[in-house]
């Protein structure tokens, strides 16, 4: 959802925890009924399939065509960018804000 994981550890200060963004994430999470739970459950696998599917596709970042094969140059981008959606939908399922990962330029990958 964009929230960076705190683990066990005291705060470095790079992200406020108490943002209302994260509370609303934190209460979300520890409120969800039974079927909200198996929603979100599908919803996660799909995006861990969505983020391996973006990893493999580099296999191909190497070949521009082959035989009748041609390589989508946009392969990479169109995959983040569907990965990404399915984020956004993930979170508006769950009524909080992306966090603030969600914006990140980089090419660094959160999952939920």
């Amino acid at each position: 959802a964009g929230y960076p994981a705190f683990g066990l550890g005291p705060n470095d200060g790079t992200f406020n925890r108490y943002s209302v963004g994260y509370e609303i994430l934190e209460y979300r999470l520890g409120n969800l009924t039974d079927a909200e739970l198996t929603v979100i459950r599908a919803k996660v696998v799909d995006l861990v399939t969505l983020d391996a599917a973006i990893v493999a596709s580099s296999a191909n970042l190497d070949t521009d065509s082959a035989a009748v094969w041609k390589h989508n140059r946009d392969e990479v981008a169109h995959r983040s960018r569907l990965y990404s959606d399915r984020r956004r939908d993930l979170c508006g399922f769950m009524g909080i804000p992306a966090g603030p990962a969600m914006s990140l330029a980089s090419g660094m990958s959160f999952v939920v």
